[in-house]
Order: structure tokens, then sequence, then C-alpha cells
């Protein structure tokens, strides 16, 4: 498996101008690869600069969002499966939105189940492709910026960083009654212009 994970790097360097497609890619088959979301991101960092490796796994990880809601409507038992690591996990915990995003950014919890709460707590598929997006942008740059830092940081500055998001995790969950909209982030653009 290392020797597979080391290859997809040199395979990617020399691809040229389909460089950023493999990527892509690379970003959808992950989880069959059982590759975490991090190590993805570091290579991109390392393939494509920050910019262009944060751009990519945002792409690719809105694609992967895509692809699991359109998964999940053409295959109700991929739901029942992931419904029900959902509920061995966590039990009936409910989650905020704020909480959703926090967890996105920890690299040992599993995407698609994020997803599934992000499912959950949306009403269309356009209202959870917005969430999906703005909740893939934070790990994105996190990772492809600090990914290797992040990677090579001593035990207990590890720790400390993981109870900072703990510590915010529970922050946004003291009032899980509360609903965010994307306008309280986004404004909406002014019709009078």
């Amino acid at each position: 498996m290392d020797m597979f994970n080391g290859a997809i790097p040199h395979v990617i360097e020399e691809a040229g101008w389909l460089a950023p497609v493999l990527f892509i890619i690379v970003h959808l088959i992950r989880p069959f690869l059982f590759l975490p979301v991090i190590v993805v991101c570091i290579a991109g960092g390392y393939l494509f600069g920050f910019v262009h490796g944060t751009i990519y796994s945002i792409l690719g990880l809105t694609l992967m969002s895509f692809f699991f809601y359109k998964l999940v409507d053409i295959f109700p038992s991929f739901r029942t499966r992931i419904t029900t690591l959902k509920t061995k996990l966590l039990k009936d915990r409910t989650l905020t939105l704020g909480q959703v995003m926090i967890l996105r950014m920890m690299p040992f919890v599993h995407f698609h189940l994020l997803s599934l709460y992000l499912m959950e707590m949306t009403s269309t598929f356009k209202e959870y492709m917005r969430y999906s997006f703005g909740g893939v942008i934070l790990p994105s740059i996190l990772y492809t910026a600090f990914g290797r830092a992040i990677t090579d940081m001593p035990i207990y500055a590890s720790v400390f960083f993981f109870l900072i998001l703990i510590g915010v995790f529970y922050y946004l969950g003291r009032n899980a009654t509360e609903t965010y909209k994307w306008n309280r982030f986004f404004a909406a653009k002014s019709t009078s212009d």
C-alpha cells in the first residue's frame, strides 16, 4: 500500500496539464484507498503549491460531497450503512452546523458521516451543496498550508490544537437549538444595485 501511495504523487507530477484532473480524481477515490483527507491535501500543497493545491482540494472535496449525495439517493443501502455507523459512533447526538464544520477540520472524523449530518440538516440539494462547499474551504486551506507542520508537530502541540477545536466544538453545541443559515455568514447581494 505504501508503494501505491508513493506512486500517486509520481503519476500526478508526470501528468502535465492533466495533473489537476488526476488530483481531483484522487480526492474522489480517496475513500476506497483508505487515505485520510489530510494526506491528499498535503500532497496537493506539495505538488501544486498552496493556492492551486487548496483550490483543487476544495473542488475535489465538493465533488465528493456531490457524489455522496447522489449515491445515497441511488443506493438506499449505502445510506443505511452510514446511518448505522452514525448511530454506533454518536448515538442520537444532535450536532449544530458549526459543530459539523469543526469536525470537518479533525483529520480522524469520517467525511461521509459528516455529509450525512449535513443532509439531515438541510432541506434541499442546493442548500446541502452550499454547506458542503462552505464546510470544505477551511479544512482545505488548513491541511494544504499547514498539513506537513500539523503531522510533524510534537505531541503536546497536537493535543493543544485538538483541545482548542474540542473547546470550540462544545461552545458551538451549547445552543443546539440555534440554526445557522447561509445568509448569516455570506451577505446576500443587494437587489437595489
